[in-house]
């Protein structure tokens, strides 16, 4: 059955998601929310669920992510796999009923996450006990009571949780690839300049050298992410 993949802005697509579901050839569709794309009533039909980030805040008052945290819930009813990035791994934990609040500092540009010695982190995240990988958020989640915490940073106490080996909450992101985040830091730079000086802020310049270093072991990594996340997808009945 197809994944669903949500996206709630122009500037956070699917990227490497996509292409990673294609040359997989896994059917899926892409739900834009910001085009005023209207959500389904519930996952039936489906296989997985994958909600992208955003430049709202999890706690806004859109529809669109009410409406993603109805599906979602009806997700883990169903026993249908979700993944989330970033905005997405914050409407997951606000799903489970765990607060999504201003971190301490803002993290913009690639980071280093330390992977906790469990079990589910090392099904989700294979071997590593760290990874360089992409953030750009303000806000943070708290890990979920039903849910065990898989990765922090210097930064973000909490980078990644999991309900065991169905659903995926992440804080970064994943998903990228070099055209994406050219794009954000085209748009975006503002963001980046106003943040600057802040610890846990890379310079659009080392943004864009750290893309070259880190992007392939980035993308390694989410191949094993996505795979365990396929790997769950519901069947026809679910």
């Amino acid at each position: 059955m197809p994944a669903l993949v949500v996206q709630f802005a122009p500037d956070d697509q699917p990227a490497y998601l996509g292409t990673w579901l294609d040359r997989v050839g896994q059917a899926w569709q892409l739900a834009k929310t910001n085009e005023g794309i209207q959500l389904p009533d519930s996952m039936a039909g489906f296989g997985g669920l994958a909600l992208l980030g955003g430049v709202m805040g999890a706690n806004d008052d859109l529809p669109a992510l009410r409406q993603a945290e109805v599906l979602i819930r009806d997700a883990f009813a169903r026993g249908i796999p979700v993944i989330g990035h970033c905005l997405g791994g914050q409407l997951m934990a606000r799903a489970l009923g765990a607060p999504v609040t201003r971190g301490a500092q803002p993290e913009i540009g690639w980071t280093q996450i330390t992977i906790n010695d469990h079990p589910l982190a090392r099904y989700w995240f294979g071997d590593h006990t760290g990874a360089s990988v992409m953030q750009w958020h303000y806000d943070t989640f708290a890990t979920p009571e039903a849910a065990s915490r898989l990765a922090l940073s210097d930064g973000c106490a909490n980078q990644a949780f999991a309900l065991g080996e169905l659903h995926l909450g992440m804080q970064f992101h994943i998903e990228v690839d070099t055209p994406k985040i050219g794009g954000w830091l085209h748009t975006s730079a503002h963001e980046v300049e106003e943040a600057a000086g802040g610890p846990w802020v890379q310079p659009v310049g080392l943004i864009e050298i750290s893309t070259r270093q880190q992007i392939q072991a980035s993308q390694k990594l989410a191949d094993h992410i996505y795979h365990r996340w396929l790997s769950r997808f519901a069947r026809p009945g679910a």
